[in-house]
């Protein structure tokens, strides 16, 4: 008994001698290729607009912020007015307050921001470390408030 088969493939009515290979139909190749990348492309917009809703704002791509940290402890402070927001790390207070204020048309009274530090972790048998970024806390003046969806 062989380990792998060296023969082959006979299809219909071959005569001894003769074999008939399948043939591969290129066209249909290509339409499964075409049909993938078009596939890709939905999914990439429709991941978009899910995360569009969740946030509520879509933040432009060259902005300071990133999206909104949503964890207990932000939704805890959020009933303070102190909402928490993931930024740049190369982002200041300054273009944080400006970003938030032309987003949601609230008017920042301080942006403290803190460094996110990379975790070491271990899942499936394989270690990494989480990423390391920074956070912004946004506080707003009394009776102002930033919903998210």
């Amino acid at each position: 008994m062989s380990l792998f088969n060296t023969q082959k493939k006979k299809i219909g009515n071959a005569t001894a001698g003769e074999t008939k290979l399948p043939k591969k139909d290129a066209a249909k190749k290509e339409t499964k290729a075409v049909a993938v990348v078009k596939a890709d492309k939905k999914a990439g917009t429709k991941a978009e607009k899910r995360e569009a809703a969740v946030q509520g704002v879509v933040f432009p791509k060259g902005s300071a912020v990133i999206k909104p940290r949503v964890t207990e402890k932000a939704g805890l402070l959020s009933q303070n007015a102190v909402y928490t927001f993931e930024v740049r790390k190369d982002a200041n207070s300054r273009e944080i307050a400006k970003a938030i204020a032309e987003a949601y048309k609230v008017e920042p009274v301080k942006v403290s921001i803190a460094p996110i530090k990379s975790k070491a972790m271990f899942v499936r048998g394989k270690r990494g470390k989480t990423v390391a970024g920074k956070k912004a806390y946004v506080y707003l003046k009394k009776g102002q408030t930033i919903e998210f969806i």
